[in-house]
């Protein structure tokens, strides 16, 4: 009976962590680390080739910890652990009250989109009309930006690149207040905060498929050319 029971505990015990199945985001961690290595000269070129292949092959956690155990990365982040999400509200004091940009539309439609640069604050007003900002092209000079949006039988629509993260603290009246939230793996990706009111109206935030925020994009280019230089012996 004793031994009965012991198989039982041991059937309806939580496997352990090295034994989950490994997600894309935690592929994509380790790849990264391995990517790094190379930068650094801690990898040659065929040594990340061929460690690369092995996680896009591995089936879980503990599989994947065999390709990063003699790197120092490993030790220092932690395997079992992911990014930090973004706060769900801005630093205080790093976001200005006023704007410093104001997209308006009332009785029309205003839009906002292409390469423009993102101030830290921008209002959105839509009066029985529309307003699109579209910010996944935008210049981010700035790592927080609150995009504080009013729609009053009219809407609001929100763009961003899927490289960045995107978080909203508005609410509707009798109207509705949709946003996407999302994390960008990057700690220092750019946060959009999409606050405000949909009263009888629309606002909505979402990722852009396809369009990555170009200085985060110009930051990786940059350190593949390092490793690049690094192999070539430049």
């Amino acid at each position: 009976m004793d031994l009965q029971k012991q198989d039982l505990q041991q059937q309806s015990a939580p496997p352990a962590v090295s034994e989950l199945r490994a997600s894309d985001a935690e592929r994509d961690r380790i790849a990264d680390i391995l990517h790094d290595a190379l930068a650094e000269g801690r990898l040659t070129a065929d040594e990340h080739a061929e460690r690369v292949e092995g996680v896009l092959r591995a089936k879980t956690v503990g599989e994947l910890e065999v390709f990063i155990r003699d790197l120092p990365a490993a030790h220092r982040q932690g395997t079992g652990s992911s990014p930090a999400p973004a706060p769900h509200r801005p630093t205080a004091g790093a976001i200005p009250i006023d704007p410093d940009d104001n997209v308006v539309a009332v009785f029309s439609g205003a839009v906002r989109k292409g390469r423009w640069r993102a101030g830290r604050r921008i209002h959105a007003y839509a009066v029985f009309g529309s307003v699109e900002i579209d910010l996944s092209e935008a210049l981010f000079d700035h790592q927080q930006v609150v995009v504080k949006s009013f729609a009053i039988f009219g809407s609001v629509e929100i763009r961003v690149p899927e490289n960045v993260s995107l978080r909203g603290t508005g609410s509707g009246v009798l109207g509705s207040f949709e946003v996407d939230t999302l994390d960008s793996g990057d700690p220092q990706a750019p946060i959009v905060y999409v606050d405000g009111w949909a009263v009888l109206g629309s606002v909505e935030a979402r990722p852009k498929r396809g369009k990555i925020v170009a200085d985060i994009l110009d930051r990786v280019q940059r350190k593949v050319d390092r490793s690049l230089r690094k192999h070539l012996g430049h």
